[in-house]
């Protein structure tokens, strides 16, 4: 049975890393390496999701699928951010964040469909 607690907290924690990247951008200083961020597995959300407590079915199931693609996406745009502001090109990685920027829209195509797998478990 899928916890819906874990996606609940995870669209808060994902939703966190807007901050986080922002003052990346405006400090050229972050608490972690862009290797880690890209990891997809290396969050409490992606160790959730490719760990043991979903069971075979749960991880058959098209919502499934589709979070852990859009997942793997939105960490590789959050760490191109992140290299960008370490490098200092602190407009690069503004664009990325903007709006209509790659990073914005991994962030919001992942919570739109975590919260379609939410509303799914709740039907």
């Amino acid at each position: 049975m899928i916890q819906k607690e874990e996606i609940t907290k995870a669209i808060s924690a994902h939703g966190l890393w807007k901050t986080r990247l922002s003052q990346a951008i405006a400090t050229g200083k972050t608490d972690v390496t862009v290797a880690t961020v890209r990891m997809d597995h290396q969050c409490a959300f992606g160790k959730w999701l490719y760990g043991p407590t979903l069971d075979a079915k749960d991880k058959l199931s098209s919502h499934y699928k589709e979070v852990l693609r859009l997942h793997a996406q939105f960490h590789e745009k959050a760490a191109q951010v992140l290299e960008l502001a370490m490098a200092g090109k602190k407009q690069e990685a503004q664009q990325l964040m903007a709006l209509d920027g790659d990073y914005a829209k991994a962030s919001s195509q992942l919570t739109a469909a975590m919260t379609a797998w939410l509303k799914s478990l709740a039907a």
